[in-house]
Formats: structure tokens, sequence, C-alpha cells
């Protein structure tokens, strides 16, 4: 079990959406801030990115990086800073033809909208910074991801099986890339992913996340970590800032959370699911952390959902 992916695995709603583009100048997209994940790479050309409408803190986009754009404020891609952008329906119309232009000037790249769900995949999104680049270096995977991700897309074979799927797969890995190349030197990543590193710690927490209905005990996860009930116990909270069976129970009740959101669930299958023995023993644990049933959050959920 590895902690990133158990967390991107239950973030994931649904598959990606991705597209290469090749567009001539002028040329300018605008994307909502309602996409909740947008990446972006340029394969040939270049191009500039920019938030708030706000062309004067454009970045340049240059072949071998991949840029993450965390939803919020819409943002815009142009041939050049300023350009005219245009929604992506009128901007598939427009540049509709350009594929098949040999203009040196063209700009080729690759968009991408990730979905995530429940607050597992929310937590995921808000550690992100707004925006976020990577450099793929020479002799980097993630040069190597691309110029897959860039071949796939440009030559489709007709009723090729599984070619979607290769896509989704693709974009799964640019994306643990992006985020452990982030987490790895932020200041601001994750508790959870910062002390998934430290070897005291990696083993119980691995535990925890992949088997979260055990009656796990301070002797146990110790024992797991070889360190005395003492020794775990302080070194897990100067790392993550709570207690093994508080960091333990916000893990169940996120859980149960996004059980509780897909309705594929019953409330006894969701209680064992959890770690709790009955369904009286949930909603009385639910209660005291939510202040609210189990029931009526959900329904409040989705009527807020509608």
């Amino acid at each position: 079990m590895d902690i990133l992916h158990d967390h991107l695995a239950r973030a994931r709603a649904s598959g990606a959406v991705f597209a290469r583009t090749v567009a001539e100048p002028p040329w300018g997209l605008r994307l909502a801030g309602s996409i909740q994940l947008s990446v972006h790479t340029v394969v040939r050309g270049r191009g500039w990115l920019w938030l708030h409408d706000d062309p004067g803190s454009a970045m340049e986009l240059v072949p071998g990086e991949v840029t993450l754009v965390r939803g919020g404020p819409d943002h815009f891609i142009a041939h050049e800073p300023g350009a005219d952008c245009l929604e992506p329906e009128d901007f598939r119309a427009r540049h509709a033809g350009d594929g098949s232009s040999d203009n040196p000037r063209a700009t080729v790249f690759l968009c991408g909208a990730y979905r995530f769900s429940g607050d597992i995949g929310n937590g995921l999104l808000e550690a992100l910074p707004q925006t976020l680049t990577l450099s793929a270096a020479v002799g980097d995977p993630l040069r190597d991801v691309i110029a897959l991700l860039s071949h796939e897309l440009a030559t489709p074979a007709p009723g090729e099986p599984g070619g979607p799927t290769v896509l989704d797969r693709l974009l799964d890995v640019l994306l643990v890339f992006a985020i452990r190349n982030d987490f790895r030197r932020s200041p601001t990543a994750p508790r959870w992913y910062r002390a998934s590193t430290d070897p005291r710690l990696n083993a119980a927490l691995q535990a925890m996340h992949e088997n979260a209905a055990h009656p796990w005990s301070i002797p146990e996860l110790a024992a797991l970590s070889g360190l005395s009930r003492a020794a775990f116990a302080r070194t897990f909270r100067d790392a993550l800032g709570q207690t093994p069976m508080q960091y333990l129970t916000d893990w169940r009740m996120a859980l149960a959370r996004d059980h509780l959101r897909t309705g594929e669930l019953g409330m006894s299958a969701i209680s064992h699911a959890v770690g709790y023995g009955s369904p009286y023993a949930f909603a009385a644990a639910f209660r005291r952390h939510h202040g609210e049933p189990p029931g009526s959050w959900r329904q409040r959920e989705r009527q807020q959902d509608r």
C-alpha cells in the first residue's frame, strides 16, 4: 500500500478527458475554473498561460514541461499574452483544419481535465498550488509519458480496443509524477505525505490506510513501527499534529463521507467498512465528529448537489 496511491485511487471520480490540439497563430483558448484540475503541455512550439484574465501574469509554456492548473479562476492559453481567447467549442471550430497544416509556426499542445470526488480528492487538490510547472529533463520518465500521450492522441487507431484506458492510465502517471514532485519539495505538502516518508511512521500509516476497519491500538501500531508506545505516540503527534487514534478516526470519517455520498452502501455496510461494529456505534461516532447523524448529513449533501 502506497499512501499517495491510496489517496489518488479513492479520489478518482471518473475517466479523464484529454485532447491534442494543433493551432496556427493567432489562437487562444479560455478554460473554465470549474475544471477541478487541468494539465497542459506543449509538444511543439510555444504557448502562454495566465489566470484571472490578467495577461500581465502570463507564464510561458515550452516543450518538455507540464503545467497543472487547479480549479477556481478561469485560465487562458494562447500564442501570446493577451490574445483573444475563445470558448472550447468555438476554438475547436476555428482551428479544426490546422492539424493538416505544415505551418512551422503552429503550436502542438495537449490539454487534460482531471476530476476528483469527495473529501479525499478535495484534500489532494487543496494541497496543490494554483499553478504548478514541472520540467522534464532529457532522460526524465516524465518526458517519455508526454511523448506517449502525444503519440496516442496523434495516431488513434480506429476501433482499437483499450484506447481510452491507455489515455486514462497515462494521465494517471502524469498526475502522480506532478503531485509527487511538488509534495517532495513543497514545505506545505500534506503532513500525511511527509510522515509517510519517515521509516518510523510509514508502516503504521500504511496499515491504517490498508485496513481502516481493523481495531487498531497504540501498542499494535507501535509494534509495526518498531518503537515503544510512548516513542511512537510522540513521533506520530510531532509529525502529524494529532494522535494516532485521532488520525485513524479522521481517516475513517473521510471514507464514511465518501461512501455516504455515493450511496452505494447501506449504513450497516459502511459501519463495518470503517471499523464500527454496528450502525448504532457508527452513527454515534459520526455524530460526535460532525454534529449530526450520518443520515441527515447524507440528505443535506444530496440537496446541495441538486
